[in-house]
C-alpha cells in the first residue's frame, strides 16, 4: 500500500491533544498514531499530511520545520458544521534523494485522489507542488494549477529543480498534463520581465498582488477552474508571521490568505491543497492551522454544481460581439457564472472537460459591453494551438 510511505504522528501531540475539550478538531480527526495505525478513510473526505521535505528550498532553513506544533494548532481549533469526514495521515519525511520524496508523495497523492480524498500537505519547500501534479499522470483529465505566490518560479530548463524553478519542469516534462497556469499574487520586481513575457505567450493567467487586494473576489472563478492549489507562505508579509528569517515586507495580509484558501475549498474541482516554505514562529503555525481550517470550511460548503450533469438547472445567456456568439450559463442552484469555450471538432478529449471556463457577472456584463473577457481569449487560443 502506498499509504507505507507515512509515519505516525508523534506522540507527544497525541498527549498534548488528549488535554483539548472534546468539541475541538482534534478530537474529531481520525488520526494516524503508532498504537492504532492508520485510521479507516471510508467517511474521509480531507487527509492532512505532514511533509519534512526542504532539500530543494531556495532559503535553506535555519531549523527543522516542527510539523508538531502546526497539528497542535489545527487541533485547538473548533469545528463549523461540518459532514465531511477528517483524518490526519501523519507525515511523509526525507527519502534518501528528493526524487525518493517526490515518489513517496506522489504515490500517496495518487492513491488518495482514486478514492475522492483530497489531500491537504503541509510544510516542505513548494516543490513539492511537482509531485501532486506528477499523481495527476494516471487521471483522463488535464490539469489546472493555481499558485499563490510572489514569484512565477521559473527557471531554465537545464537547471536543477528547486523551489524557484519547478514550473519549467511541469511545463516542458512529458508527460505534459497541464490545460492552464494562473498565479495570484506576484509582485513584479521579484519576476524578470522575460518570466512576465513568457506567461503571457503560454496563454496563462497572472494576478497582481494589488489587483486581488483591491478585488478579493476575482480568486473565486479562478479558483474554481483548479485542480491543484500551491500557496508559498512567502506570499504572506512578514509582519503577519511573526520574526521568520524568510519572509519579505509586502503581501497578502492573514485574512487575505484565509480568504483564498476558503474560495480554494469552495470549489468543486480542487482535489489537493498546499500550503509550503512554513517556518516555526507561533504567529506562522497559528495562520497556517487557519488556513487550513477556512479550506475545510469551504470543502463542507461546495454547491456540486460543477462539472454540469444536466443542463436544466441552469440559465443559457446568449451575447453576440461582432463575429463571435458568446455562450454564458448562469447556476440556478449558486448564482455561479461559466462561459463556453468553443470545442473544435475531433479535438483531444483531455480537453473537453475545459469547455466551460468559469467566470463572473462582470464578465458577462462587459461582454454585453463588447469586451470580450481576457481569460475566454487565453482559454480560446490554448485548444487551437
Amino acid at each position: 500500500m502506498n499509504f507505507d510511505f507515512l509515519s505516525p504522528v508523534e506522540s507527544v501531540v497525541l498527549a498534548h491533544n488528549q488535554l483539548l475539550p472534546k468539541q475541538a478538531l482534534g478530537k474529531i480527526i481520525k488520526i494516524h498514531s503508532e498504537k492504532d495505525g492508520l485510521p479507516d478513510l471510508s467517511d474521509v473526505k480531507i487527509a492532512i499530511i505532514g511533509v519534512g521535505e526542504s532539500r530543494n528550498a531556495f532559503v535553506k532553513p535555519k531549523e527543522k520545520l516542527n510539523l508538531g506544533n502546526i497539528r497542535l494548532e489545527i487541533y485547538k481549533l473548533f469545528s463549523g458544521n461540518w459532514s465531511h469526514g477528517i483524518a490526519d495521515m501523519g507525515d511523509i519525511s526525507e527519502g534518501e534523494t528528493v526524487e525518493d520524496t517526490y515518489f513517496a508523495i506522489k504515490s500517496v497523492v495518487a492513491e488518495l485522489l482514486e478514492k475522492k480524498i483530497i489531500p491537504v500537505l503541509i510544510g516542505g519547500s513548494q516543490d513539492i507542488t511537482y509531485a501532486t501534479y506528477r499523481a495527476y499522470d494516471g487521471q483522463s483529465d488535464m490539469v489546472n494549477m493555481v499558485s499563490v505566490d510572489s514569484k512565477f518560479d521559473f527557471g531554465g530548463t537545464d537547471e536543477l529543480i528547486s523551489s524557484q524553478s519547478y514550473m519549467s519542469k511541469i511545463i516542458v516534462e512529458k508527460p505534459n498534463n497541464l490545460f492552464n497556469f494562473c498565479n495570484l499574487g506576484y509582485q513584479s520586481y521579484y519576476n524578470a520581465q522575460e518570466e512576465i513575457d513568457l506567461m503571457e505567450k503560454l496563454f496563462f493567467d497572472t494576478y497582481r498582488l494589488g489587483q486581488v487586494i483591491n478585488d478579493i473576489t476575482i480568486v473565486e472563478p479562478v479558483m474554481r477552474d483548479a485542480d491543484i492549489v500551491s500557496v508559498d507562505m512567502n506570499s504572506v508579509k512578514g509582519s503577519e508571521l511573526g520574526s521568520a528569517y524568510h519572509t519579505a515586507p509586502n503581501g497578502f495580509d492573514g485574512r487575505e490568505i484565509c480568504a483564498i484558501s476558503r474560495y480554494a475549498g469552495i470549489s468543486d474541482k480542487v482535489s489537493v491543497f498546499g500550503v509550503y516554505e512554513c517556518g516555526n514562529t507561533p504567529q506562522f503555525s497559528q495562520l497556517i492551522a487557519q488556513m487550513i481550517w477556512y479550506f475545510i470550511e469551504g470543502v463542507n460548503f461546495r454547491k456540486n454544481d460543477y462539472p454540469f450533469t444536466s443542463y436544466e438547472n441552469y440559465d443559457k445567456y446568449i451575447v453576440l460581439i461582432e463575429s463571435e456568439e458568446l455562450s454564458f450559463y448562469k447556476s440556478n442552484l449558486s448564482g455561479r457564472w461559466w462561459i463556453e469555450i468553443p470545442i473544435i471538432p475531433n479535438l483531444n478529449n483531455k480537453l473537453k472537460r475545459h469547455a466551460l471556463l468559469p467566470c463572473t457577472h462582470q464578465d458577462y456584463l462587459d461582454a454585453c459591453n463588447e469586451v470580450i473577457p481576457e481569460r475566454w481569449w487565453k482559454a480560446y487560443k490554448k485548444t487551437i494551438v
